[in-house]
């Protein structure tokens, strides 16, 4: 499990740093939690933290570390970082009564912000630290929620949010989502949640599957849950463009858009749906019908 997240959080880091780099002259990543796996995930971003050298010049990307007993954790990615000339505060208490304040002190306020919060080992963090991460420009985060617990609290003040289960068998897993301002980083989100390596039978459930289907991590993913959802949401609103439902999949599902145009080739080809126009490509402004 631990091996999924660190590399789901690597691939999105490789991804959010350069592009935060070109939009802005600082930038901020903020982890929570940094000792609660002994620094092994925060180890892990401060090495693509540290690849991003060639990016900075002229530019200040910062790395702000948050846990109980965060100064082995600062040693480990100052040992990683080196010469790289990123700067890294430290600093020692809990995330809920630490984060909101040092990103305030860190001056993170409209500037890209990118936050990582896994609180998978012990209680879940408070709203108001998973709001506090709102006040970048962009601003996102990745938050790992213990099994069970809920993410609809934490959707507040964030556009555009997903989830997914991460499970190993058919007890709750534990609940990684993502927030964020920006829909093109949703869709690189989806694109690096399908391309893990899957890492001792950890698979995906969709939240919103009322079958609870495992589904092994592929880049074609199993359509089944997908098909339902789709399905179940026309039933709901009666018809729907080829754009919503592609938008649908992005926000309310673990799959992609790319994803809902295959599957509704394939509702359509079976007449479980209807499309106006009949005929022609299933471009955004076809409408399905169920």
């Amino acid at each position: 499990m631990a091996t999924v997240k660190r590399e789901l959080l690597v691939r999105h880091l490789e991804a959010w740093a350069p592009t935060a780099l070109h939009r802005s002259r600082r930038m901020t990543y903020a982890h929570g939690y940094a000792d609660a796996d002994g620094g092994d995930s925060a180890e892990a971003a401060a090495r693509v933290l540290a690849e991003q050298t060639d990016f900075v010049r002229g530019r200040e990307l910062s790395m702000l570390l948050v846990g109980e007993q965060v100064e082995p954790v600062r040693q480990r990615v100052a040992a990683v970082l080196g010469d790289a000339g990123l700067p890294v505060h430290a600093v020692s208490g809990g995330t809920d009564e630490r984060l909101a304040v040092a990103l305030k002190a860190g001056g993170a306020h409209r500037v890209p912000l990118l936050g990582y919060l896994d609180s998978s080992a012990g209680e879940p963090p408070a709203v108001t630290t998973v709001a506090a991460l709102t006040a970048g420009k962009p601003a996102e985060v990745l938050l790992v929620l213990p099994p069970g617990v809920s993410d609809s609290p934490y959707r507040a003040g964030w556009p555009l949010f997903t989830a997914v289960e991460l499970a190993t068998g058919e007890e709750p897993g534990q609940l990684l989502a993502f927030a964020t301002t920006s829909g093109k980083s949703l869709e690189g989100f989806k694109e690096a949640l399908w391309a893990v390596d899957e890492f001792a039978g950890v698979r995906y459930r969709d939240p919103g599957d009322p079958d609870r289907h495992l589904i092994d991590i592929s880049l074609t993913p199993h359509p089944g849950p997908l098909r339902r959802e789709l399905l179940a949401h026309l039933d709901r609103v009666g018809s729907a463009t080829v754009t919503d439902l592609r938008t649908f999949a992005l926000t309310e599902t673990i799959y992609r858009a790319a994803d809902a145009t295959r599957v509704l080739h394939t509702l359509v080809d079976s007449g479980d749906v209807t499309r106006e126009p009949s005929a022609g490509r299933l471009g955004g402004d076809v409408v399905i019908k169920r």
